[in-house]
This record gives C-alpha cells, structure tokens and sequence, in this order.
C-alpha cells in the first residue's frame, strides 16, 4: 500500500484555517507565523490536487466542496492520531487523555459527582471536564466536536445522536406546604388552572410543561419564567405559585429552608427519559466508551433516587447496595 505524502501538521493547518475562517486567524491560534500556514495548505493542496479553500483578500477563505468534506476526515484522523499517541504513552495498559462531559444544567448535580467519582477512581489518568448548560447549548458543542459526550432529557433531541437510556422521570406539581393542596398524594391540572404558575423557561423544559398542560386541556396563568431551577423552587416555597418540573432533588425544601410538597399529576403523564448521547457515525474514544459502558450497564444507579434510597437504608443497617458503582 502506497504511503501518503501528506502530513498531520498539514491536515492540523487546515483544519485550524477551516475552524478561523482566515490563514492570519489559523496561525494567532497555532502560534506560527501565517507563512507557515499558508505553504502547509498550498502543499496539501498539491499532494491532494485539489482546491480545498478559495482565498479571498480581506475576506479570509471559504472551503470549496471538497474542503467541507477533507475537513470532517481530517478531524477523524487527528483524532485518531491523538488517541494513538496516548495509548503508547500509556503503555496500552490503562485509559489517559481528556474526556468532555456535558450535561442539561438541572441534571448535573444529581448525575455529575457520581461519574466523576467513578472515573477518578477507576481511570485517574482521565482528564474529565464537564460543562453544564442548556440542552440546545449541549448539543450545539456535542456535534461542534466541543464534547465527546453529553447527559440531556429525551425530548426535543435533533437528529443525528446514538445514546443509552439511563432513567425515567416523570413531572410533577411543585406546591409550597402550607398550600390547600399539599397534603394530597396527586392533584389534576385544571384544580390548579387559576393559580399563579411559576414556569421553568429553559429549553426544552418549558417547551415540554406546556405541552403536559396542552394534552391535559388546561391553560395555565403564567405569573413568572426563570432559568433557574433552584430559583424556581425557591419562589413556590416563598407562597409566590405552583409549578411542574421534572428534576427532583432528594429534599424537598428550597435554597432558604421552607418546606415543599410534591405531588403526582392526576391522570399520570407520559415520562421523560434521562439519556447519555454522542453524534451517529463518530467513533468512540475508548475512555468516552468506557464511560457509556459504565452508564449502560449500571444505568438504574446512575438514577439519584436509587442512590438516595440506598444511603437511607444503610444509615439503617441495611447493607450498601450501590457499592458496584461507589
């Protein structure tokens, strides 16, 4: 088989003036001089014989065709490259290298300190970074080539992502304690229906609790939005209206200590399931598959609920029963 005579730091140049759109941007970012570049892409264009981007004065480059193409096989190569370096340094015994977790920022804190445990004792040469937003913020950088993989609800999810269920949650009616309500196991939307609602906006939740209100026929008063879950809680505990959430945190009283009922929607609704994904057709990292396997495999723990009611039992007496996943 012939060897190619084209080199990574070639396909590194391109790649970087693909991602800056200029030769000028390429080069700040690579710390050499914008000569260098410009020859590494005119030689790769050589050895390819092809135009992979059209240079325009003072209006940087743009890829041609082929250039688009190149660039998606390149990435995959100097990844691949970068994976291979790894592996040899590690001796092939043991996982090293960064790993980019992101995760629907009201899912984090019950799911993050767990995988991160998990990887830090199991793999401590993995270098695992998290990031923490919203879900179209998350699958924005996941297929952008930011993370490797990411934590979001199954709803509103683009095309385009393979993934493993991890667990089912189902919203809820958040009411303070003292409200008329609390003491009953469910409530219907409609007794809610002229109650102040205190609405959840960030994508997809709000998207998905007017819907549970659409299919129940109710249209609820909308008296304030937040992108805060905790602020969200805080101002129903404070007596200020009600709210359907998803995410249930294991105590039900608010950041300033004041107690919160929660009830189940009667008749129930359909529920939301929490998911690892990546992109369709992007190979793995052994460190992000080691992480997929984790998840698949001891994906009722990854729940905080089943932890939670393990912890309670053991403080009990009763054995440990996550000590597979601690």
């Amino acid at each position: 088989m012939p060897m190619a005579e084209y080199t990574l730091r070639q396909l590194d140049y391109f790649v970087a003036v693909a991602d800056a759109g200029s030769i000028s941007g390429a080069a700040a970012k690579l710390r050499v001089t914008p000569t260098a570049v410009a020859s590494a892409l005119t030689e790769l264009e050589r050895i390819l014989r092809t135009q992979l981007v059209v240079r325009r004065k003072a209006h940087g480059v743009s890829l041609t065709p082929t250039g688009v193409y190149l660039r998606k096989r390149a990435e995959v190569l100097l990844r691949d490259a970068e994976e291979l370096r790894l592996m040899t340094a590690s001796g092939g015994t043991e996982l090293a290298g960064p790993l980019a977790l992101g995760c629907y920022v009201t899912v984090s804190p019950t799911i993050v300190p767990l995988l991160l445990r998990w990887t830090a004792e199991h793999h401590p040469k993995v270098e695992m970074s998290v990031v923490a937003r919203s879900q179209r913020e998350i699958t924005e950088m996941l297929f952008a080539g930011a993370l490797d993989l990411a934590i979001v609800y199954d709803m509103g999810l683009p095309d385009g992502l393979e993934s493993v269920l991890l667990y089912t949650v189902w919203p809820y009616v958040l009411l303070p304690a003292d409200h008329r309500l609390a003491g009953a196991a469910s409530v219907r939307l409609d007794e809610l229906a002229d109650e102040p609602l205190i609405l959840l906006d960030l994508p997809p939740a709000a998207q998905h609790t007017l819907r549970v209100f659409g299919e129940a026929g109710v249209t609820p008063r909308v008296s304030q939005r937040t992108t805060d879950f905790e602020l969200t809680r805080s101002l129903v505990a404070r007596g200020l209206g009600y709210s359907v959430v998803v995410q249930r945190p294991a105590v039900d009283r608010s950041y300033e200590g004041l107690p919160l009922a929660a009830l189940q929607i009667d008749p129930a609704v359909t529920g939301v399931g929490v998911r690892m994904v990546w992109p369709t057709g992007v190979r793995l990292t052994d460190r992000s598959q080691a992480l997929v396997s984790f998840a698949a495999e001891q994906a009722r723990f990854t729940d905080y609920r089943h932890r939670a009611g393990a912890a309670h039992r053991t403080a009990a007496g009763t054995p440990r029963a996550v000590g597979a996943v601690a």
